[in-house]
């Protein structure tokens, strides 16, 4: 059992509180211990006997020489305080002028400079050990038994053949199996590259940096944006690749005239738009524009200034005409485009039955396996019908033009004779067959040049 009493005295001037504790520990037996602590106590007094003291009235008796004499033993943790009057050292001397760092340094730094060294005891001299040499102790014997080496017979073969082997054959050998510690990185690729070893690289070879190579710099674009644009306009049938990259100079007036022509144009395939500064408004008209085109084959927008939002209305645009197969608006302004958007574009891929190549980067790897997975099954799907002599861009990928449905409506007038209904080709056990919502998709297997062989030898039997 402990039991505390505390006791308070209070005055006027200053508040302290002594503490007196007595402990009392019973034991099982009669025996009792009793522990008492005694206050405190300065110059032999209790520290109760100072509250009465007036600490002003003291001090008003000290002379000034006393008072200073206190105030070096003193340092008071106040921050208020200056600190000259925190510290105990005191300068008496008179200031010379303001002061100047900059010339405060140099004074120090040419001090430093011209005070001279102490002179050594003992000179150093090369070789001569002085005072007890450190050795290392001899490790375990654990360690000693696992750094022995092994001998290993590899026969009079491979003895004789690494025996005669010279340092640039050892050292192909290392890098053909994967010894990368033993050699430097200019060594393993020239034993990959099989280029031969470097002069003057041996074991202890050092690698240096290679002096780079200097390449011309590329030649500025010399397309002339409006010559472009009204060829673009009349339709001519020669033009079929429009590259305007890095011309900075197109306003965008200009790219309303190229939009407007690219709605009527039937023979341009391939135009590129990259780092000319094409913006949301412009890129709109030219979402606009493909949903009325249907020669377009690959568009290339990449290095501009279009919103993510914007991105997903140019991929919505594809699904108009369904003829581009390639799309690329990678490094634009926004360079993440987050999750909500990139669903949206996946979304939009998936439906697309055309698109061949996507080149955008997409951070989520869900987002990036479905466009994968989705294009791969485009490229199958080209793959069977150039196989069975179908044309990758028919009606299973665009709609019918105004022009054909009139030459088929022509055809249909004239009375042609019976043809005998073609047999229906069933599909091998080995093949894959996937059923979409359009159309069957059959997936050949990897290698086609087994299904040229079968069908020659079809032919030979026949």
């Amino acid at each position: 059992m402990a039991e505390t009493y505390e006791e308070y005295e209070e005055t006027h001037h200053v508040t302290r509180k002594s503490v007196t504790t007595f402990k009392i520990e019973e034991t099982s037996s009669s025996t009792t211990t009793k522990t008492i602590t005694t206050p405190a106590k300065l110059y032999g007094k209790d520290v109760g006997a100072y509250d009465d003291i007036d600490v002003d009235e003291l001090l008003a008796q000290l002379s000034p020489e006393e008072i200073t004499m206190l105030a070096k033993e003193v340092d008071p943790d106040d921050s208020f305080l200056p600190p000259s009057q925190r510290t105990n050292y005191e300068c008496d001397k008179a200031p010379t002028g303001p002061l100047d760092r900059k010339k405060l340094i140099d004074h120090i730094n040419k001090q430093a400079l011209e005070t001279p060294d102490r002179p050594e005891l003992e000179p150093f001299v090369p070789g001569v050990v002085r005072g007890k040499k450190w050795i290392p102790p001899p490790p375990p014997a654990k360690l000693q038994a696992a750094d022995e080496q092994i001998a290993i017979d590899l026969g009079d073969e491979y003895e004789q053949a690494l025996t005669d082997a010279t340092q640039e054959e050892i050292i192909d050998l290392a890098a053909i199996l994967g010894f990368h510690s033993m050699m430097n990185q200019d060594q393993y690729h020239a034993s990959l590259l099989n280029k031969g070893q470097p002069v003057g690289l041996g074991w202890d070879g050092i690698t240096k940096s290679a002096i780079p190579k200097i390449f011309p710099a590329e030649a500025p674009n010399t397309t002339d944006p409006e010559e472009t644009i009204q060829r673009i306009k009349s339709d001519d049938s020669k033009l079929v690749e429009v590259n305007l990259n890095n011309i900075k100079t197109i306003s965008d007036e200009q790219f309303d005239k190229l939009f407007e022509a690219l709605k009527s144009n039937t023979h341009l395939e391939v135009l590129s738009l990259t780092n000319v500064g094409l913006t949301d408004r412009t890129a709109l008209m030219l979402a606009t524009a493909i949903e009325q085109n249907h020669a377009l084959r690959v568009l290339n927008v990449e290095t501009n200034f279009i919103s993510p939002p914007v991105i997903v209305t140019l991929v919505k645009s594809l699904l108009t005409q369904m003829t581009i197969e390639e799309f690329r608006a990678s490094n634009q302004r926004s360079q993440v485009f987050g999750n909500k958007i990139e669903m949206e574009i996946t979304e939009l891929v998936e439906k697309n039955t055309t698109l061949l190549r996507l080149g955008l980067h997409l951070e989520f790897n869900d987002a990036r396996h479905r466009v994968a997975a989705h294009l791969q099954r485009n490229i199958d799907r080209i793959r069977v019908d150039k196989r069975d002599g179908r044309s990758s861009r028919g009606s299973y990928y665009r709609p019918v033009r105004i022009e054909e449905e009139q030459e088929l409506a022509e055809m249909s007038d004239v009375e042609e004779e019976p043809e005998e209904e073609p047999e229906v080709e069933v599909p091998p056990a080995d093949y894959d067959v996937e059923e979409d919502p359009d159309n069957v998709v059959i997936r050949p297997p990897p290698s086609d040049d087994e299904d040229i062989k079968k069908k020659s030898l079809t032919a030979a039997a026949v």
